[in-house]
């Protein structure tokens, strides 16, 4: 790939590959299309659908820029009356309404037949143009301006057909289509190769997790010998507990001089045993309350009793720890009781938090909790 030179930036993208110099076209979307509609659910609604026949597309099967079909199905006959929102292989489906809206996806090649309701929308191109250019488009943060602007209702909670055709886009050649549509699928092939490489390896985590903290998987030591047997404490009986101090929206800088972590973020945002730093704040250190090297730290509140019983360990010291943080300090591997509390012990954290609407963990409380600590060097 090469950068394009400024005299030509409108219609020749910055970055291009080396073969090509010819200058892209402006069309409108409904210029180089031959379809652009959807569908309806058929009379009968759910009671129509089977597990078997002509798989019937909604907008929950068109997600993270693929078509993942389920069991929903229609008949033959329902088929052949909604003959208009038929799919075929190479479509565009976009979601036109809801909360998914703006997701869209290319329909495989192997795809043999199916239908649409009427919250996507199928977008057929004509010859010359290929879908797997077009498709990262609509999904790129351009494409999805272009979709928010064709929005439409007071809630802006729809596009229509008229404003999909007048997309303006700027498109090179169908060579370069290609070229293009060809680097962007391989980039998606490892993505996906990765994924599921990564959820096997979590999976595998996960059942290694659960023998090491029930005492069925140990490791032996350097000598090949079996380390000492686990004691049982209260955590209140190895660790000292602290209270986070307040830190407001309104505290945080992107040019502070202090690294910090609020409670919600814990939840929200990370959710990770080991957490990062994501806040700073100018809020003045003798105000705070600031981090040690392997302090555990776990919400006092939030919406629901999982969400709330989630440990991580902070790996920096002098980082700001928010109001609403149960702080475990101890002389104990950090990263280990995170991880210790979160497999062995997340369920009994859980059912000691209180409330309804708001559910709250109190210090006091984790104090009781019986933990099996092992040899440091374990």
């Amino acid at each position: 790939m090469e950068v394009a030179t400024k005299k030509t930036k409108q219609l020749v993208p910055e970055l291009r590959f080396k073969e090509f110099d010819e200058m892209w076209n402006s069309q409108l979307l409904g210029n180089i299309v031959s379809k652009v509609g959807s569908g309806s659910t058929p009379s009968g609604g759910v009671q129509v659908y089977q597990k078997e026949g002509v798989p019937f597309i909604r907008s929950q099967n068109v997600t993270g820029n693929e078509l993942v079909l389920d069991e929903t199905h229609i008949s033959e006959s329902i088929n052949r009356k909604m003959k208009g929102s038929i799919v075929k292989a190479h479509d565009i489906l976009l979601n036109i309404t809801g909360g998914s809206i703006g997701r869209s996806c290319v329909v495989p090649s192997n795809f043999v037949i199916g239908n649409v309701n009427q919250h996507v929308c199928i977008i057929r191109l004509k010859s010359g143009y290929t879908p797997r250019f077009l498709q990262p488009f609509l999904a790129s943060h351009k494409g999805q301006k272009l979709l928010y602007q064709g929005m439409t209702g007071s809630g802006r909670e729809g596009i229509n057909f008229q404003s999909i055709r007048l997309f303006k886009l700027t498109i090179p050649s169908l060579p370069e289509q290609q070229k293009i549509a060809s680097f962007l699928s391989a980039v998606d092939e490892k993505i996906q190769q990765l994924t599921k490489k990564a959820a096997l390896l979590e999976q595998y985590k996960k059942g290694v997790m659960q023998q090491l903290f029930s005492g069925k998987l140990r490791f032996k030591d350097e000598n090949g010998k079996d380390y000492p047997e686990w004691e049982e404490k209260r955590l209140g009986d190895v660790a000292t507990f602290l209270k986070g101090k307040g830190i407001s929206k309104a505290d945080l800088s992107d040019e502070g001089v202090l690294e910090c972590i609020r409670y919600g973020e814990l939840y929200t945002v990370y959710g990770e045993t080991i957490v990062e730093v994501a806040s700073r704040t100018n809020v003045p250190k003798k105000e705070l309350v600031l981090s040690e090297i392997d302090d555990v730290i776990i919400p006092a509140s939030g919406e629901t009793q999982i969400d709330i019983a989630t440990a991580s360990c902070v790996r920096k010291s002098n980082v700001a720890l928010g109001g609403d943080l149960n702080i475990i300090r101890s002389s104990n591997d950090g990263v280990f009781l995170a991880y210790y509390l979160n497999n062995a012990l997340k369920l009994d954290i859980a059912r000691l938090s209180q409330g309804i609407s708001v559910v709250h963990l109190y210090s006091s409380q984790l104090k009781s909790l019986k933990i099996d600590i092992p040899s440091i060097d374990e």
